[in-house]
């Protein structure tokens, strides 16, 4: 027997929606639509839902499943599920009112625009257009992307949304459309997006919405002038200095060690850790060499081109790629403590020709901590799972089992330790009060978990963090790099 609970609400009778808890046996392959008919047959419950297809290709059944979009007929039942309506204004339990969306889209003409010539010009589409639309075209309007989006349902600055930003690109690439596609995607919020990358981790189209359709209409807004924030131009004028998005004005990471140690195992530092936290690559040095392990830290690495390409200025990326390529050319692996570096690295610059074995820190270490010489730890943590870690590199476990190793610490998850907490994508410099309203939004599950401290692998996310975590004054609750935690058991 399992446990559901789902959202009911009746207009007649309710003033909110709440949950109700139904327990019934859970069949082979059971998915929620099974669940929510067995439901319906055992309690007499009369729950209304939407379905149709039954095959994931009418996106009627669509629903939140654990605050996730999801559809019923595709997603597996598991204990405790919750099941909840997309966010919009509810009918009648998971049924919802979805005018305002479709109201939007008729609103801004998604729909195609051309002239008289549209017939010559719809001979001569190429093979290439095809493709590239075709990456956004699949769309089945089951609206869970737009559920799940953080900006959409937390920040208070306007956002399309990525069901929106899909639709505009999709009319942006076709040939045949004449409308100004790419002043739509601006005004509704083109850099508004965190590139959390949740909207294609709920698509049961598996569109990458912001890869495929937001990332390519930002280097479009920087070539014809219209972008990008003025905040993000910066990044491009450190690099072409230093070869570092952000500024110092202290000794730099790599210049303060030892660079070489004849080890085939390579530090990428990223540009915060070398310029900002340099103390975070002393930690990893030195807990590295509590377990026996050496690494070199080659000096003329520059950034690996991340804030570039999530802000559209790519054209310098290609020189970049090709100077890291040669730094770490004769390194067996090379490390990462920040997961948008190592994001960057895995899954943009093998498009740019160079495959290195990248590892972040914890994928690297969980099988190699030397746990007989880790002492007791008295603190109460939980996980905060970046983006760019999570979903970018599927990393999730790893860095549960490593805090789990560590004598004397309790871990408690928060309610969703991979909602993004507004750090990436160019929000935080860019937009900072959208990344303030999602780290608030985070750090309140954090303070609902009585943790001591909140643990993470990305120095974005770590400053982000207890930014927000100051803001709603939990100063007391600290922001740590997984590494720091480590450290603390070998003191």
């Amino acid at each position: 027997m399992i446990k559901v609970y789902v959202s009911r609400f009746d207009s007649e009778a309710d003033s909110e929606p709440h949950l109700e808890c139904y327990e019934i046996e859970q069949t082979p392959h059971m998915k929620v639509l099974d669940a929510l008919q067995a439901i319906n047959e055992k309690y007499d419950a009369n729950i209304s839902f939407r379905s149709s297809c039954r095959a994931g290709q009418c996106g009627s059944c669509g629903i939140l499943f654990n605050g996730n979009g999801a559809l019923a007929c595709q997603k597996d039942i598991k204990d405790n599920a919750i099941i909840e309506p997309l966010n919009f204004p509810v009918i009648k339990d998971l049924i919802v009112d979805k005018s305002s969306i479709e109201s939007k889209v008729k609103d801004l003409e998604l729909s195609l625009q051309c002239d008289s010539k549209c017939s010559e010009i719809n001979t001569g589409i190429t093979k290439e257009d095809s493709k590239e639309t075709k990456k956004v075209r699949s769309c089945i309007e089951c609206y869970s992307c737009l559920s799940t989006c953080p900006v959409v349902n937390i920040a208070t600055e306007e956002f399309g949304g990525p069901y929106l930003m899909r639709y505009i690109n999709k009319f942006n690439t076709d040939p045949r459309d004449t409308y100004d596609r790419l002043k739509e995607a601006l005004d509704e919020g083109l850099y508004n997006c965190t590139s959390c990358g949740k909207c294609l981790s709920v698509c049961p189209k598996n569109i990458n919405t912001f890869g495929d359709a937001i990332e390519k209409m930002r280097a479009i807004a920087v070539a014809n002038g219209s972008g990008p924030l003025p905040e993000h131009v910066a990044f491009k004028e450190n690099i072409q200095k230093t070869g570092r998005s952000v500024k110092t004005d202290k000794t730099s990471f790599i210049e303060e060690v030892e660079n070489y140690t004849g080890s085939k195992i390579a530090f990428f530092t990223g540009c915060m850790v070398d310029y900002k936290f340099p103390q975070t690559g002393h930690t990893l040095i030195k807990v590295l060499k509590e377990n026996g392990i050496d690494i070199d830290v080659p000096e003329g690495q520059v950034c690996c081109g991340s804030p570039l390409l999530r802000t559209g200025q790519t054209d310098i990326v290609q020189d970049l790629v090709d100077i890291n390529k040669e730094v770490f050319k004769d390194y067996d692996t090379v490390i990462t403590i920040c997961s948008g570096c190592g994001s960057t690295l895995k899954n943009n610059h093998p498009e740019f020709g160079s495959e290195l074995n990248v590892m972040d820190i914890s994928e690297f270490l969980v099988d190699k901590l030397d746990e007989t010489k880790l002492n007791e730890v008295d603190m109460k943590v939980t996980y905060h799972d970046p983006c760019h870690l999570g979903r970018g590199q599927g990393i999730k476990d790893q860095p549960r089992e490593l805090i789990e190793m560590i004598p004397g610490v309790e871990f408690e998850e928060m309610k969703y330790p991979c909602q993004c907490c507004g750090a990436g994508g160019g929000i935080k410099s860019g937009k900072p009060e959208i990344a303030m309203d999602l780290s608030k939004s985070k750090a309140q599950m954090i303070k609902d978990t009585d943790a001591d401290a909140v643990i993470t692998i990305c120095p974005f996310c770590k400053l982000n963090l207890q930014d927000g975590l100051d803001a709603i004054g939990c100063e007391d609750i600290k922001s740590m790099h997984i590494l720091e935690l480590i450290d603390k058991a070998y003191e």
